[in-house]
């Protein structure tokens, strides 16, 4: 019986030193991968892994308006409509804007057509900087155009400096008013200073477009100027120096009562290029007249509605989209938006995967 306890123990102690033996020259095998994701690809596991996706929200910026052309800033999400083509689309954003930082571009016609009214130019520009900058929170910049845009002041908040450049300017040469829009657009409007906050790049891009609209040297096309203004949502307000659309049934009497109004070539591209990006057209006759219209400009702009869409009929083929915005419960009300957007086209698509339309 000795003997037999001796050779079992002797047995197990040899068993375990083999399995100790197995288990050194096989490892356990590593954790298996994690699954797939909605995707169909491997979820990345290091820190800071970057996920790309088409986003095709298309933002809008809007006012509402009352039977007495009154600001309306008490509307809720559900008191809104929006049709794309027709098609009604969800809003998947939505909030009211007030008191936004201004980012001003201001530009001047210095072209040889409008020599007899620079200086109404120049006084309206004056007055309406200086009726709605406010310093330390809004910035403008200066172009002219002539043959061609020239910025003569960058962005700044110092109106003096503004006023400086805007009584220096001096006329001559042609037109080309389409240039100088999509200019300020791409090169100034679409990336304007930032303000401090939490909120850096919430901002309201304004361009004040002071002209007779006659243009005869751009090289860039209306719905060119329009398409790029729609796209870094750029609002254009539009005053007219041409008074050839005034007439008076007296010449001694100036009233408002008396004179007959009819629109320009010119005048009618100043009110679409505003129609078209959500602002307005002015065609004053004296500046004077535009004392009430900057004062409402200037409300506009710090009390607006912005919305934002995924467009159920979307496709990247750079077609252009209309936008309706209604209140169905509010039938006096009126809607100042952008009448429209571009899509973008496929390749732009595949360069910028994870822009916003606009």
């Amino acid at each position: 019986m000795r003997h037999l306890s001796v050779g079992l123990l002797l047995v197990a102690v040899l068993f375990g030193s083999f399995l100790v033996f197995a288990q050194q020259q096989n490892p356990a095998a590593p954790p298996a991968p994690p699954p797939a994701t909605a995707q169909g690809q491997e979820k990345p596991q290091q820190s800071g892994a970057t996920f790309i996706t088409h986003v095709n929200l298309v933002d809008v910026l809007f006012t509402v308006l009352d039977r007495r052309n009154k600001l309306v800033p008490t509307l809720e999400k559900q008191d809104f409509k929006l049709f794309d083509d027709n098609i009604p689309q969800d809003v998947r954003y939505f909030s009211k804007q007030s008191d936004l930082p201004l980012r001003i571009g201001m530009l001047l016609d210095t072209s040889n057509s409008i020599r007899d009214r620079l200086k109404f130019e120049q006084d309206a520009a004056n007055n309406f900087l200086f009726s709605v900058l406010r310093p330390k929170k809004d910035e403008a910049f200066l172009m002219t155009f002539d043959d061609e845009p020239q910025v003569l002041q960058g962005f700044t908040n110092d109106t003096g400096a503004l006023r400086d450049r805007i009584l220096r300017t001096r006329a001559g040469g042609g037109t080309a008013v389409y240039d100088a829009i999509y200019d300020a657009c791409e090169n100034q409007l679409s990336h304007p200073p930032r303000p401090p906050g939490d909120q850096p790049d919430v901002v309201r891009r304004v361009m004040i477009l002071i002209s007779d609209g006659e243009d005869n040297l751009s090289t860039r096309t209306r719905s060119e100027a329009i398409e790029m203004a729609q796209r870094t949502s750029v609002v254009i307000y539009s005053i007219s120096t041409s008074t050839q659309w005034v007439t008076l049934d007296d010449p001694n009497k100036e009233q408002s009562g008396n004179r007959k109004y009819h629109l320009t070539e010119g005048d009618q591209v100043l009110k679409s290029l505003a129609e078209e990006t959500g602002g307005r057209a002015f065609f004053p006759y004296h500046v004077d007249d535009l004392d009430q219209s900057f004062q409402d400009i200037s409300e506009e702009l710090r009390n607006q509605y912005s919305l934002a869409y995924d467009p159920t009929n979307h496709a990247f083929d750079g077609r252009y989209h209309k936008i309706r915005i209604e209140t169905p419960e509010h039938k006096g009300f009126q809607v100042r938006a952008r009448r429209g957007y571009y899509a973008r086209a496929n390749q732009d698509a595949a360069a910028q995967p994870a822009a916003a339309v606009k």
